[in-house]
């Protein structure tokens, strides 16, 4: 019989994979119930019933952030590795240390090109975020305002008194 190679073996693991995946869905769907109703039908929000469809807009803000975030995540997938290799003794003997001076300068010009990214991205003013301004909501009221003064007058009292208390017993 032949040997596989180390691709082989990976092949057979992917495939291995897909196998056992499609496997556990496929026995899920046979065994599971099947009772939809309106209910379950409806978009979760997290516990709240939705209030306008779930297709709306996003500002593209959201998207910038999480794209630069997702650069320098993947910047400390290729540094861990460099880090492994950086200090191997043999590769450091057999070039009579150069190849930590080599990996050293390699891996700097590889951050300096992530921080010239993120000084672009901050120069651009994609970093920045438009606060929304609040205005507060005129409202015709019977109650008139001295009664709303002095309602605040006596919770901003009893809050300090509270405080005051609560500074006592500690």
């Amino acid at each position: 019989m032949p040997e596989l190679s180390g691709f082989g073996t990976i092949l057979l693991f992917i495939i291995g994979g897909f196998v056992f995946v499609l496997l556990s869905v496929g026995f899920a769907m046979l065994v599971r119930p099947n009772r939809p109703n309106v209910e379950k039908l409806t978009t979760y929000e997290c516990g709240e019933d939705p209030s306008t469809s779930a297709w709306g807009k996003f500002n593209v803000r959201f998207y910038i952030v999480a794209l630069i975030f997702l650069l320098f995540e993947v910047e400390l997938v290729f540094l861990f590795p460099w880090a492994t290799v950086f200090g191997q003794k043999e590769l450091v003997d057999a070039t009579g240390g150069l190849w930590g001076w080599f990996a050293l300068g390699e891996m700097t010009i590889f951050v300096l090109i992530l921080a010239l990214g993120l000084v672009f991205a901050w120069a651009k003013g994609y970093l920045e975020w438009e606060r929304p301004v609040v205005e507060a909501t005129r409202m015709d009221s019977k109650v008139p305002n001295e009664l709303y003064d002095a309602v605040s007058k006596t919770v901003k009292e009893a809050r300090s008194v509270t405080r005051v208390i609560k500074e006592e017993t500690v």
